[in-house]
């Protein structure tokens, strides 16, 4: 069943948040729609620029198509991540969306608004909800790339202003999270008193939380076993931390690169492991196993875990009515 974001947030708010993942190829489809439908969770698809450029947005689209079929009881959404506005346009005319987000946030605070509106306005339109960005985050993941002294936290005082000028329908902030894998290098962490503000200032509004990959260092550490060479003692987002933000408004939390991660890890171990072996079917299918298995373990961390029975429920009702 697809629905709209807007249907998640309004049954999530302050008590359990949805988990937005991107996906690059059928594995993860495939992964991402199993371990929803045994969890019985309500999710969100993410798809990039870089990931329609890579695959194709009709491939990536025709997978998701196949995949509600093949899970019939997966409750989700599909939405466009980190999107510009010829993203935008693009996703909403193809009708295969239920969410696009605008990333107007390197711009200075009132283009940000004037680039968020003409997409909103469009949108709307359509009877699509966008999400909207205020603050710019750290890091490196697809074609992001945001050094550290050149991120910002979001202003508390400007969200409101941005919301009510905008129109937008949920909103990405900058709270101390960063993007890929290389978070929290210097230990901060979410900055919870800053979220509790935005929270004060917008009041029921549903919060986007980005960057909320936990980048497991055992992970990272068998990766590197494996013949890897990533950067170690960076951490990602602690999974206390993650469920405390539920408190203050946060109803989506993306994820993009424990799933990356867990790819490297499972291919350079199975490689090592037997390297007389070159199918990609035999990794492809441990792969999807373990997408499957550290998805369920998401869900019940966000407490998503059995919640998509009733947001099926009610939608019928409302639709029969």
């Amino acid at each position: 069943m697809v629905v709209s974001p807007k249907i998640f947030f309004n049954d999530c708010y302050g008590k359990y948040a949805i988990a937005a993942v991107n996906v690059f190829t059928m594995e993860q489809v495939h992964g991402l729609f199993s371990a929803a439908q045994r969890a019985n969770a309500p999710f969100i698809v993410q798809l990039t620029p870089v990931a329609r450029n890579y695959a194709h947005a009709k491939m990536l689209s025709a997978m998701i198509d196949a995949a509600a079929k093949i899970y019939p009881k997966a409750v989700y959404a599909v939405h466009l991540d980190h999107g510009n506005e010829e993203h935008a346009f693009d996703a909403i005319n193809s009708k295969k969306y239920q969410s696009v987000m605008i990333d107007a946030s390197h711009d200075d605070f009132e283009t940000n608004v004037v680039r968020t509106r003409t997409v909103v306005e469009k949108a709307h339109q359509a009877n699509m909800v966008v999400e909207a960005e205020l603050g710019v985050l750290a890091g490196v993941e697809d074609d992001i790339d945001i050094a550290e002294e050149h991120s910002c936290y979001t202003q508390p005082s400007e969200v409101a202003v941005f919301v009510n000028a905008t129109k937008c329908d949920s909103l990405a902030v900058a709270v101390g999270t960063s993007h890929g894998a290389y978070k929290f290098s210097g230990g901060q962490g979410i900055q919870f008193h800053i979220l509790k503000e935005i929270q004060d200032r917008l009041n029921g509004f549903p919060i986007v939380l980005h960057g909320g990959s936990a980048v497991n260092v055992e992970e990272i550490e068998r990766i590197n076993q494996a013949g890897g060479k990533l950067t170690e003692g960076a951490a990602g987002v602690p999974p206390e931390e993650v469920v405390e933000s539920i408190k203050y408004g946060v109803c989506k939390i993306n994820i993009a690169t424990d799933t990356r991660l867990l790819w490297a890890r499972v291919h350079r171990e199975f490689f090592k492991q037997t390297p007389d072996l070159f199918d990609p079917i035999l990794p492809g299918k441990e792969y999807m196993q373990e997408y499957e298995k550290f998805m369920l373990q998401k869900f019940e961390l966000l407490g998503a875990t059995g919640k998509a029975e009733r947001i099926r429920t009610n939608n019928k009702i409302v639709m029969s009515r």
